[in-house]
């Protein structure tokens, strides 16, 4: 969407360029290019404004963002939006699951990102899709959506840098030890364009902490449901790496699959989908600057199976 940005000149900042500024700022090359075009882009006390000439303290200085891309290859489709935080920058959306982040074979219109083209549209708001962190179609939780080029590109920094702070909740089968760490390359699996395996000789880099935050015997659970042996475990884990499928793969990898995945652990039968729930977000604001921390409640399939847990 366009976005106006408006800032007072300090002290500390007179005399700085409005490049050097807008940089500061986290205006990329790309994006001070694209705004080239706009000759209303930028203005000081109400006058246009080059960027080579320094600022004053005092000044009233204005910088207009206009979308220059579009996403009108996804079509707009009435889906319900679980919305937890919205401003000018960014949303913060609780997804479902069975619902793909983005339109694919087979997925054209079943798509949080129909569901969001959808929601600008009803708000005639210039439409981009720019999510910054991914989940899985099956897994639950909580996803940043960034709502102009400023935040996407400041977010999507942050993600590289590893400065969004990302914990998840897991069912896995058994009792999990009290706490650890996995420090394990994880790569393509031979022969498959989905399966991922860890591999120690082609593998990414890939670290995942846990933590059990319960476990129950199988004695805990009616008779009636598919239990392993030896129990289940809510796990807390904590990425610092991003691989695809890194928890899914991490967990087997110790022999705590979890419940649900077929792809990973296909004799599961206790759940329709892997038990995986992004529970909490914590980042800085990517204009503001001020800290956020986002969670989200276990969803109603897992929380049956662990009912006196509240995240």
């Amino acid at each position: 969407m366009d976005r106006i940005f408006h800032y007072q000149i300090t002290e500390n900042e007179r005399g700085t360029t409005v490049l050097d500024f807008l940089r500061k700022k986290g205006f990329s090359r790309h994006i001070l290019s694209s705004m080239k075009a706009d000759k209303e882009a930028l203005t000081r006390n109400g006058q246009r404004i080059g960027g080579r000439e320094q600022l004053l303290a005092g000044d009233y200085f204005r910088v207009r963002l206009l979308e220059t891309v579009d996403s009108d290859g996804i079509i707009p489709v009435s889906m319900p939006l679980s919305i937890l935080y919205e401003d000018e920058d960014i949303l913060v959306i609780n997804k479902p699951a069975d619902m793909p982040v983005h339109p694919s074979i087979g997925n054209y219109e079943n798509t949080l990102a129909n569901a969001v083209a959808w929601y600008f549209q009803q708000q005639n708001i210039p439409f981009v899709f720019r999510c910054i962190n991914r989940l899985d179609r099956d897994t639950t939780g909580l996803l940043i959506l960034a709502k102009n080029m400023l935040s996407g590109a400041i977010l999507s920094d942050q993600m590289k840098k590893r400065e969004i702070h990302r914990i998840y909740l897991a069912i896995t089968e058994g009792k999990t030890d009290p706490a650890g760490t996995i420090n394990r390359p994880i790569g393509r699996a031979d022969q498959s364009l989905i399966l991922r395996q860890v591999d120690p000789d082609k593998g990414d880099p890939a670290c995942t902490h846990y933590l059990q935050k319960c476990w129950h015997p199988k004695t805990f659970y009616p008779a009636t449901l598919s239990v392993p042996q030896d129990g289940l475990s809510l796990v807390q884990l904590q990425l610092e790496t991003g691989r695809t499928h890194q928890i899914r793969v991490h967990m087997t990898s110790i022999g705590h699959p979890l419940i649900g995945d077929t792809l990973y652990n296909p004799e599961t039968a206790l759940l329709a989908r892997q038990a995986l729930h992004s529970y909490r977000l914590a980042f800085t604001h990517p204009v503001t600057g001020v800290p956020l921390e986002f969670t989200s409640s276990l969803p109603a399939d897992m929380a049956e199976l662990f009912p006196e847990y509240h995240a």
